[in-house]
């Protein structure tokens, strides 16, 4: 084709093109930070993808999910959440415990957050209003910390006749004593004597059962702490060695071999998690969409674990349970 023609040919393909294109929108982004790895909750991110889905954005098609791991290694957050602000994400899902939630929060006061949190985010400092969070974070309070009264109520209704219950905290987490207080004040109103047994790594989770020994503790309550989810295949064991009946704070511990859990309906709250991304997505800001709390708690029990143990649950607990586990 001889250079004139070619031109020409350019020229005419040039005027059909319509004037004032617009250029291709950007697909919004979300920044997912979580203390733990895909594998640790996998149906929370189920949840939060249809709570997405259902407020107009589906993965892949109209909306990209930065995916952001530490893989329970605290350290490592900081720069994940650097990362998902220097990639400027729309909004960033602070999720797993609350050290995703202050890495986020140190790394951005202008992009976006919604949280999910065990404990009260006011007495925690994330937001200054349960009802007009202010500032960029909102998000679910799953009340994990809050129920470890309820927790040890519902393991003496097991192990009616415990003259001592053990409560395993991990000393090095931010809502650690918040926990103690809780469970104490519980077990004071009762007249239950209770033991508090601390661990902060793997080895000192070892030393901890290790005392149980000596101490003779009845049942056992496992404070909610990210660390401990993700070395909750040892508890269950150790607490199995120990025959010591033990209620948790994740359905995903009962269905591993655990006795009990009691616990907020998580996956729903992750929906309504996602939901909320979508609402920011579409222009609410956060300041403005208050903190959501549980309406729905289950007690799950594993009744092979209980016969293991040699226990008898009792009918008035079976009916109550939200799920039974054979």
């Amino acid at each position: 084709m001889r250079r004139r023609d070619f031109i020409a040919v350019l020229g005419g393909a040039a005027a059909a093109l319509p004037l004032n294109a617009p250029a291709q929108e950007r697909v919004p982004e979300i920044g997912y930070l979580n203390f733990a790895s895909p594998a640790t909750n996998p149906t929370y991110l189920s949840g939060f993808r249809r709570g997405l889905a259902e407020g107009g954005y589906v993965e892949g098609q109209n909306v990209a999910i930065e995916y952001r791991w530490a893989d329970h290694q605290p350290d490592r957050l900081a720069e994940l959440a650097g990362d998902l602000v220097r990639r400027q994400v729309s909004v960033i899902a602070a999720t797993g415990g609350p050290p995703a939630i202050y890495a986020a929060k140190a790394a951005t006061t202008t992009i976006p957050i919604v949280f999910t949190s065990g404990a009260d985010p006011v007495a925690s400092g994330l937001v200054t209003s349960l009802t007009r969070p202010g500032g960029n974070l909102t998000g679910m309070s799953l009340l994990y910390s809050e129920l470890s009264g309820k927790r040890l109520g519902l393991l003496r209704d097991v192990v009616p006749k415990a003259d001592v219950i053990a409560f395993l905290v991990n000393p090095n987490y931010p809502e650690g004593r918040a926990q103690i207080e809780d469970v104490l004040s519980s077990a004071r109103a009762v007249g239950q004597d209770l033991i508090v047994l601390t661990a902060g790594s793997e080895s000192e989770i070892e030393a901890a059962f290790a005392s149980i020994l000596s101490r003779k503790p009845s049942g056992l309550v496992a404070a909610s702490d990210p660390f401990f989810s993700a070395d909750r295949a040892r508890i269950i064991a150790l607490a199995a060695k120990h025959a010591l009946p033990a209620i948790y704070y994740e359905r995903i511990w009962v269905a591993l071999g655990g006795l009990m859990s009691y616990t907020t309906d998580a996956v729903e709250m992750y929906r309504q998690l996602g939901i909320y991304a979508a609402r920011i997505l579409k222009g609410e800001k956060p300041a403005n969409l208050p903190i959501m709390k549980p309406t729905k708690f289950e007690l799950v029990i594993n009744l092979t674990a209980a016969k293991a143990l040699g226990l008898t649950i009792s009918p008035a607990l079976l009916s109550i349970a939200y799920d039974l586990i054979e």
